[in-house]
């Protein structure tokens, strides 16, 4: 039996769109026809261009060459993220991507550690996570052989031009034209969007990529939007592109300020900075000039400022429409998950693609899956500012004070109370990502599994001796990161430059 394929016509280019078309076009070949439609008039926010290590999986599944897509999009690896005034103004901490000491059936690690840190230890909980000794030292190298877990800083604008390539080999249909019209069926389905033109474009089912817009899913569909704003109090980002003025670093630098903070993402050809702030306690003036003062290197670019909502739509899918990217919803960029919703996105619907009949059951299941997705990053990213040292302003004394969602109360109460940190089944990050936020900025747990009182302070001693030194001798291998990108990745201008 030969099944037609499916019209599907995606609204809006980007980084959503086109990892959309790209996913869709690798994965499900014959089974649809793909036709993006975009404005070359029309601007994206061109800023997410810090990943988290999900990203690898999904280029090994669409078949991307690791080298070539670096070197397009200029990127560089990274191996965490480094925290700067989030617990205590001077302190920071490494949130890494690697897994941290050696596990235990019993207990995780962190118990091991609390225990040793009771007992006299010096050091932090970090020192025993390859990721993170080597983000330290500016150190990487990664080969077919290594498990190291890593992800990109990549040129956002390099990155969309890079998948249209891709995309292009694949058959999918590019429009460059403005959206001036919906138009539905008489159930409420998306029929087709006209162009400004005039051009009729129909489809069986619609991608909306249109941004915080959302020309479909909202303002066709009116699918309301459920508004995190009072929980995460930053609204808007003031970007600007320097020049680089030091070795690359193989981590993003997040650095809190008095009204959010400030990141530095580097890149192989110049530097991604951005203040993220709420403006209800920084203006507009007051975050450019502060990001100014704080950037290292001659402006490449004019700063520009960007609004933003957090929350999510209610529906991501409803009737013939899903919504991908800052059109479904958006979670302020603290810890990059960005693109990875738009992969779990579009993966997702391809796993519960309609092909025929009812799928509201489908629908159903998509927005469920993605409504818990989301809502346990948003704790994740409502810890960082909830659990602070911080009471030197009034927006850190609020968010240290608010009341904060049940489902993140009860992780920090098990991990103050005794030391559990855990993951969820599906849930993107980790026992270790957990402990390594609330550790590093500040929360010091009451008790912890007794499981390492079964060791005497000899044993326990040597063991958490034996596994720092697994890391330094590990990390001692690597070259510096800059000489790794030189050799793996460079792009002719990098390359030159470091002759």
């Amino acid at each position: 039996m030969t099944i037609p394929p499916k019209q599907i016509v995606i609204a809006g280019g980007g980084t959503a769109g086109w990892i959309a078309a790209a996913a869709l076009a690798r994965k499900m070949g014959p089974l649809v026809n793909i036709r993006l439609v975009e404005s070359s008039t029309i601007g994206t926010i061109g800023v997410g261009e810090a990943t988290i290590p999900p990203l690898r999986t999904f280029h090994k599944l669409l078949q991307i060459d690791e080298q070539a897509f670096m070197r397009a999009t200029a990127a560089t690896f990274k191996l965490g993220i480094r925290f700067e005034n989030w617990g205590r103004i001077g302190e920071q901490y490494i949130h890494s991507f690697g897994m941290t000491g050696q596990q235990s059936w019993l207990a995780e690690f962190v118990h091991f550690y609390l225990s040793a840190k009771a007992r006299g230890l010096e050091g932090d909980y970090g020192d025993y996570c390859f990721e993170l000794e080597a983000a330290r030292q500016h150190k990487f190298a990664t080969s077919t052989q290594s498990n190291i877990q890593y992800a990109y800083h990549l040129d956002a604008g390099n990155y969309v031009a890079f998948l249209k390539r891709f995309c292009s080999n694949l058959g999918v249909t590019h429009c460059d034209g403005v959206i001036s019209q919906v138009l539905q069926h008489d159930n409420g389905d998306i029929k087709a969007l006209r162009l400004a033109s005039g051009e009729l474009i129909e489809g069986d089912f619609f991608i909306d990529c249109t941004g915080f817009k959302g020309l479909l899913i909202e303002e066709t569909l009116h699918t309301g939007y459920e508004d995190w704003s009072h929980w995460l109090l930053c609204d808007s980002a003031c970007a600007v592109q320097t020049t680089s003025t030091e070795p690359v670093a193989p981590f993003t630098r997040s650095a809190a300020h008095h009204a959010g903070w400030q990141w530095e993402i580097p890149l192989q050809h110049r530097t991604g900075n951005g203040n993220v702030y709420s403006s209800a306690f920084m203006d507009d003036n007051e975050a450019s000039e502060q990001l100014m003062q704080n950037v290292k290197g001659e402006a490449i670019t004019t700063p520009r400022t960007l609004r933003f909502k957090t929350g999510r739509r209610n529906k991501a899918w409803h009737r013939n429409c899903l919504a991908l990217g800052l059109a479904s919803g958006f979670v302020e960029p603290l810890e990059s998950t960005s693109i990875h919703l738009v992969i779990m996105g579009i993966t997702r619907f391809m796993q519960l693609f309609p092909h025929g009949g009812n799928y509201q059951a489908l629908t159903d299941e998509y927005n469920q899956q993605t409504q818990l997705e989301l809502e346990r990053i948003r704790d994740f990213i409502i810890l960082h500012y909830h659990v602070t040292q911080r009471d030197d302003s009034p927006f850190w004394e609020h968010c240290k004070n608010m009341t904060v969602p049940d489902s993140l109360q009860t992780r920090i109460a098990l991990f103050k109370e005794q030391a559990h940190a855990f993951q969820k089944q599906n849930e993107l990050f980790r026992v270790d990502s957990w402990a390594q936020v609330m550790l590093g900025q500040g929360v010091t747990p009451d008790y912890h599994h007794p499981a390492a009182a079964m060791l005497s302070d000899a044993q326990l001693n040597q063991s958490m001796q034996q596994q720092r030194q697994r890391v330094l001798q590990a990390v001692a291998q690597l070259p510096a990161h800059e000489d790794f990108i030189r050799r793996y990745c460079a792009t002719p201008q990098k390359a030159e430059a470091l002759l």
